[in-house]
């Protein structure tokens, strides 16, 4: 079978993003072995990123460290050389060999790996600009920096992406505007062309918006295609997230591939490719 890169239907191409640098649903979360295969073979992957005690930003999703690692606690209080003995757990909960990386050893891991030209790492910063400060941004600066061409800086908190971005030439920028405020307006008025406007508003900048695929497909039977819309701007859309493979999320998928969505964030680009192109 051919790897789980992308699907190309009617003249256009959709990204399958590896969500969590995740290639099958079996897989544990941000190994450093499958993120490195990702980037060899010129994937689109993500992961996340939340700031230590040292002012440095540890792969990982949750702010406390007791669901996803061998460690106790928020990772804010937590220490690099602490983390980095840490242990990441599988989806059962037992601990692997493999350890928690921070962003230092991820960029260390591509400059000892050949990286394809198409890879696209996504790092998806999950506090907000409180959390920053002069320190933190030159070390997301320096590490980032040399790999800024294969990578996009991403978040619901647009002011903290925009710092982030702004320290690091080359970096692009990514928004995912379905969170808090304007969520609950649409939520409330159901405008789906108003979203989208005030997101594209809001960040100039972004190259990709990130869209929940629910709402998108809402948007679309409602008769508003909201991807038709981002395209006109020249960004490219996200939809996510696709979390197992089913007849149902299937067919969702089928027609945002229809709809010529960019890219699907999903938590089993194996699977999900197999179904596609079976």
């Amino acid at each position: 079978m051919a790897e789980p890169l992308h699907i190309d239907r009617n003249g256009h191409r959709t990204w399958l993003k590896w969500h969590r640098a995740r290639r099958k649903p079996s897989d544990p979360v941000f190994t450093g072995a499958r993120i490195l295969e990702a980037m060899r073979l010129g994937a689109s992957v993500e992961v996340d990123l939340v700031v230590t005690a040292d002012k440095g930003f540890a792969v990982l999703h949750d702010l406390a460290l007791d669901h996803e690692t061998t460690g106790t606690g928020l990772v804010a209080a937590t220490g690099d050389a602490v983390i980095r003995q840490l242990h990441l757990r599988g989806n059962n909960g037992v601990p692997l060999a493999d350890r928690v990386m921070l962003l230092d050893d991820l960029c260390a891991l591509m400059e000892g790996g050949q990286v394809h030209p198409d890879a696209l790492l996504q790092l998806d910063y999950k506090e907000d600009l409180a959390a920053l400060d002069p320190k933190t941004v030159t070390n997301f600066a320096r590490n980032v920096g040399p790999h800024a061409g294969n990578m996009i800086v991403s978040g619901g908190d647009l002011p903290a992406v925009l710092c982030l971005a702004e320290a690091t030439p080359g970096l692009r920028v990514g928004y995912d505007p379905c969170y808090g405020e304007s969520l609950a307006r649409l939520q409330a008025s159901l405008d789906y062309d108003a979203f989208t406007s005030e997101a594209l508003r809001a960040a100039p900048q972004a190259a990709f918006i990130y869209l929940h695929h629910e709402i998108v497909l809402a948007a679309d039977r409602a008769g508003y295609d909201m991807i038709a819309a981002i395209h006109a701007d020249n960004r490219q859309v996200d939809a996510w997230t696709i979390r197992e493979v089913t007849p149902a999320s299937v067919a969702q998928v089928e027609r945002l591939l229809a709809l010529k969505v960019d890219q699907i964030t999903t938590d089993d680009p194996e699977g999900l490719y197999a179904a596609l192109t079976s």
